[in-house]
């Protein structure tokens, strides 16, 4: 065989992989936009006047425990159901929570289905991330993982457009959401084409001498194998909803008018959206511990100068917001796709979990630090704060960097995960 035929073969080979992939995707996209706006009626309804400020703050811790008892099942349910099987389950569990919100607003009902809901989407996310890593090799796991994360930002953009084509206050928002997140489910059972097959690898044999427990792969040896993820992955979560749920704060703080704000957001956001598919082609083909590690300066160095122009230079400050995004959004894949470049491939579903896990962590615990340190320091604490986290992605990189490369595991999943493609 010809060098140009060789080439030819290789490059429809991987068109056919990629293409085979687009059904999966767009499932997760449909699937994420009626999560997307059940989240945005869902704040909506409990904004309304005369609700309990506790109860409104109870409902909205339902979701973060539910996604955090989802990161720890997640693993059991896809050693029973297979990916596919569990992305169906979780996906219908969805949508039933979508149906209930109209059935009635009683305080008890909505908790569980707030734990519910936050349940299944973790389990989804999981799933997704974990079956894409499986499906993946060296040459292309960055871009697959970049173009997974663009779908997610898709899908919170269309959730945000059907609100605004809707009205806010319209009494089809749950409707439309449970049906959307119905539609996608449907169209991964019936009109998607099966998943595609993983690829099948020699399988290294269990330790014998060895607890079933010390062989989970859990975030303490990720710690020591790739502490450059550990740090990126809490970043990541600490960045996502400090940015978009206190950014209005920091806005009205030092003057900036609301609609800046939300413009500012949305330019953070456009950045990371747009950004996903360049770095994941770059991850691809460089050593992703130098990309963490640039990456981790230029988030720092972009929040440096959001700090000293404040409400200055406003068209600069939307300039900077795009870079921040385009950069600290991008942080999370290439430190993922880094993590699963060296483990077994048998520990994907319970490291993907980990980490799902460890970035809800990073959701739930600093928003209160950094609206505390915006009280009593000053409004820009926030962007020192997330400047710092950044900054620790770099010094994590430069961890990974001092050390050998070790040889890429290519063992496959067992059966009990492996069988997920099969349904």
């Amino acid at each position: 065989m010809s060098p140009e035929t060789s080439i030819e073969a290789s490059f429809w080979k991987k068109a056919a992989r990629f293409r085979a992939l687009v059904p999966v995707m767009v499932a997760i996209c449909v699937i994420g936009t009626g999560n997307s706006l059940l989240t945005t009626s869902i704040s909506l309804s409990l904004s309304l006047p005369g609700i309990d400020p506790g109860v409104v703050q109870l409902l909205l811790t339902g979701f973060p425990v539910g996604f955090l008892a989802g990161c720890l099942a997640a693993r059991f349910l896809v050693a029973r159901a297979g990916h596919r099987g569990t992305f169906l389950f979780v996906s219908f569990l969805a949508a039933f929570t979508g149906f209930g919100y109209m059935a009635t607003m009683a305080t008890p009902v909505w908790l569980v289905l707030r734990l519910l809901n936050g349940f299944a989407m973790a389990v989804l996310f999981v799933v997704s991330e974990s079956w894409i890593n499986l499906y993946a090799d060296q040459s292309n796991r960055g871009a697959y993982f970049s173009l997974y994360m663009m779908m997610t930002s898709l899908a919170v953009l269309f959730g945000q457009l059907m609100v605004e084509a809707a009205g806010p206050h319209s009494p089809y928002l749950f409707l439309m959401g449970a049906l959307t997140i119905t539609a996608g489910t449907l169209y991964c059972r019936f009109a998607g084409r099966p998943w595609p097959a993983l690829p099948v690898r020699t399988v290294q044999p269990l330790q014998v001498d060895v607890s079933a427990a010390d062989q989970r792969y859990g975030l303490w040896k990720l710690v020591i194998l790739a502490p450059v993820t550990i740090i990126a992955v809490f970043q990541a979560g600490m960045t996502n909803m400090n940015v978009f749920a206190l950014t209005p704060l920091y806005g009205a703080k030092i003057a900036l008018p609301a609609a800046t704000t939300v413009g500012l957001v949305t330019a953070f956001s456009m950045g990371g959206m747009l950004a996903q598919t360049p770095v994941g082609w770059l991850s691809d083909r460089l050593d992703r511990r130098w990309m963490l590690l640039v990456q981790g300066v230029l988030a720092a160095t972009l929040c440096g100068g959001i700090i000293m122009l404040a409400d200055a230079h406003v068209p600069v400050l939307f300039v900077l917001f795009f870079l921040y995004g385009a950069t600290a959004l991008t942080i999370y894949p290439v430190g993922i796709a880094f993590a699963n470049s060296q483990i077994d491939s048998r520990h994907m579903v319970s490291a993907s979990g980990g980490l799902l896990l460890l970035y809800s962590i990073g959701n739930v615990m600093t928003p209160g630090v950094a609206a505390g340190l915006m009280d009593y320091v000053a409004p820009y604490a926030l962007f020192i704060m997330l400047g710092s986290g950044a900054a620790l992605v770099s010094v994590g990189a430069c961890f990974n960097l001092r050390r050998k490369s070790e040889p890429q595991m290519v063992d496959a999943a067992p059966d009990c995960l492996a069988s997920g493609v099969k349904q």
